[in-house]
């Protein structure tokens, strides 16, 4: 790992830090909150989160931690990236509402454990593909993704939770595919040939 690399991740992380501690010092977290929140009614920011799994693990595979941070802030940012929905359904509403009152009701300790599955599914998918290790990661962006899914059944409506799941599907589509077909390359490259340790006179 280049030491630039981790210089440039530590003042990318310090400057989102340094935001974050602007908002909360100037009263205005609230407004924040509820501005975001309002276009993370748009759909279109369910569908390109799942995404956000591919540059993550590109990055992942080339070592390059600035890139691998990018991601994440980029993740963290995407559902306030698109416009008010002029329009949002009930399914979706209740989608949201469900979600925001698991988030604001109180946080017994399995729902400490549950929130600490997401740092640590991004620590094991970082290491399956710095480590090379495509098939590791595959398993664990499919186990993310359903378990995911799995919570917008436990806890939202049925209707809720079923206009989530074209979005999710999607995205574990997406990705399925192509680390498969990286996979496949991959194991298509031809081996390059042992070098000899040395010549003999």
């Amino acid at each position: 790992m280049k030491r630039t690399d981790v210089f440039l991740s530590a003042g990318t992380l310090g400057l989102a830090l340094f935001v974050v501690a602007a908002t909360a010092a100037t009263g205005s977290t609230g407004e924040f909150v509820a501005w975001a929140w309002e276009r993370h009614h748009n759909v279109l920011s369910w569908y390109i989160r799942p995404l956000f799994v591919l540059p993550f693990c590109f990055f992942a595979y080339k070592r390059s931690l600035w890139g691998m941070t990018l991601t994440l802030l980029a993740l963290a940012t995407s559902m306030f990236w698109f416009p008010v929905p002029a329009e949002s359904s009930a399914a979706v509403k209740e989608m949201l509402g469900a979600e925001r009152e698991y988030l604001t009701a109180n946080w017994t300790f399995w729902k400490v454990l549950i929130a600490l599955l997401v740092p640590a599914t991004f620590a094991a998918l970082a290491l399956a593909f710095w480590k090379r290790s495509l098939l590791y990661g595959l398993v664990v962006i499919n186990a993310a993704i359903l378990f995911k899914v799995g919570w917008t059944f436990l806890f939202s409506t049925g209707a809720g939770a079923m206009t989530h799941l074209p979005a999710a599907l999607l995205g574990l589509v997406v990705c399925d595919a192509l680390i498969l077909y990286v996979m496949r390359r991959l194991r298509a490259r031809p081996s390059e040939p042992a070098r000899p340790a040395g010549h003999h006179g």
